[in-house]
């Protein structure tokens, strides 16, 4: 069975796998971002000799130190945590200190010896070091990290300026266009391999993932190392490898330049991350709820929820659709937070929300994603009943129920007791223990609420009613036929 390969990183260290799913990175910082995040396409070249020759100086190899504890004398090794390993240590079972090692590569960005590479080449490590292209070796320091892009910015302390590259625009480039991977594929050292853009804007695991799929050459050892363009610009980094055996099949994938670029920059400047955090959580649109909701297209994040935050103080409001964030046309849920994301802290940005299907204009200052997150649900109880409707049995929302169910007691709504298999409320996902909150983007407290909300629907010739319910505390839209 075909398996997704990543932590491209060659490890050696006790108790780690080698299969999974990890983000990456690349990019430069404001150092060495100078003339141009610009790239053009270009014909195949006769050989690949001179652009090879420009950027491995640059590329740097990656080793790290890893102090683990271990038995001695054979014995066996339990998982951290494990009541047998506790056990074991009870009744005397030695242990000693051993180092492990990994590899992985990097790339220089800067003269004075910034280096970025994989969070996950050098977690948890006690030492790093880098080689260089000449055989050089130097200790380097842990600038800071970000695990939701798997990057790692590196500083090494060199006596001469140090050779680097400079990023380019990863939205330029173009299914088919030339790419060149460098790196140290399972230890072997400095290589190279020649490719093209097989795909864009692949997804894998993370909120920020933007990657760029290749037929380059890229193996175990080569995370953090660089994805070129033929003018030598960085505009990826090697991350994962689709594979069934842990080898290169001709599917890698490269992290795209523009995801990180500020990631770096804020990594050199603050240590860590510095995100744009709108305060809402949020879906996207389906065709059925577009058409309930009577829109001509599933464009736009639906907000299912506005907890304590930027949103709640601006007058962003569950069951509204943002459509433009800071000028800019939100396409989907996943393209709002990537915009958001990269929005500086504490900016006041101009959103556009579609609310019973008129335009309304807010301002909204941003707060920063890694300080806090809240949640807020408001509303009182209804008094109980019980009846099978659209394939649900429901029954109002009881404070005892609410508690029951780790919702605060106030919770209005609707609890789904049973649904029946062969409905179309079970086709959508509804299921025992489902709250229904809202039907219609408005309130429902009570079956005749619902009642009200459904003949609206039928009134207005839509199909579908929209639901907003809550399972296990997390919001969702439905859309659920009525006709």
């Amino acid at each position: 069975m075909t398996s997704v390969t990543s932590s491209l990183a060659t490890e050696t260290r006790l108790g780690r796998g080698l299969a999974g799913l990890f983000p990456a990175v690349v990019l430069s910082v404001a150092v060495a971002l100078g003339a141009g995040l610009f790239s053009r396409a270009y014909a195949a070249p006769d050989s690949f000799a001179d652009l090879a020759e420009k950027v491995s100086p640059s590329v740097v190899n990656i080793t790290t130190t890893t102090t683990v504890t271990s038995p001695i004398d054979g014995r066996p090794i339990f998982p951290d945590g494990s009541p047998f390993g506790d056990l074991f240590k009870d009744f005397g079972g030695p242990q000693e200190p051993r180092s492990s090692n990994a590899l992985g590569s990097g790339f220089v960005i800067s003269a004075d010896g910034y280096i970025v590479t994989n969070n996950h080449v050098i977690e948890d490590a006690d030492q790093i070091e880098v080689e260089f292209f000449g055989g050089e070796r130097m200790p380097a320091k842990l600038v800071g990290t970000d695990p939701k892009t798997d990057i790692a910015l590196l500083k090494v302390e060199a006596s001469d300026a140090l050779p680097f590259v400079k990023f380019g625009d990863s939205d330029v480039m173009r299914v088919g266009d030339w790419v060149l991977a460098v790196g140290n594929p399972l230890g072997q050292g400095f290589s190279v391999s020649a490719g093209i853009i097989s795909a864009r804007n692949r997804e894998l695991s993370g909120t920020y993932d933007d990657y760029l799929q290749t037929d380059a050459a890229i193996n175990r050892g080569n995370s953090g190392g660089p994805l070129f363009n033929l003018e030598g610009d960085v505009i990826g980094v090697n991350t994962a490898i689709l594979s069934p055996n842990g080898g290169s099949i001709g599917i890698g994938f490269s992290m795209a330049s523009n995801v990180v670029f500020k990631v770096v920059a804020q990594l050199q400047e603050f240590g860590g991350t510095r995100r744009g955090w709108l305060g809402v959580k949020i879906q996207d649109i389906t065709p059925d709820m577009a058409e309930a909701l009577g829109l001509r297209n599933a464009r736009g994040a639906m907000v299912t929820d506005v907890p304590t935050g930027p949103s709640l103080e601006a007058g962003i409001k569950a069951g509204d659709i943002i459509t433009r964030f800071d000028g800019g046309e939100v396409r989907n849920s996943r393209d709002l937070v990537r915009r958001v994301g990269d929005a500086p802290v504490g900016e006041e940005v101009d959103v556009v929300v579609l609310r019973n299907g008129d335009e309304v204009k807010l301002k909204v200052t941003l707060g920063q994603r890694e300080l806090a997150e809240g949640e807020s649900d408001t509303g009182s109880a209804p008094v109980p009943t019980s009846r099978n409707l659209l394939g649900m049995t429901l029954e109002p929302l009881t404070p005892k129920t609410a508690g029951e169910m780790g919702l605060p007691s106030s919770t209005e709504g609707l609890v789904i007791t049973e649904v029946t298999t062969d409905s179309e409320a079970w086709q959508r996902g509804l299921r025992a223990g489902d709250v229904i909150t809202e039907a219609g983007q408005r309130p429902v407290a009570s079956l005749r609420d619902l009642d009200a909300r459904i003949e609206e629907a039928r009134a207005a010739g839509r199909k579908s009613v929209l639901l907003l319910i809550r399972r296990e505390g997390e919001p969702r839209f439905v859309a659920l036929p009525v006709s």
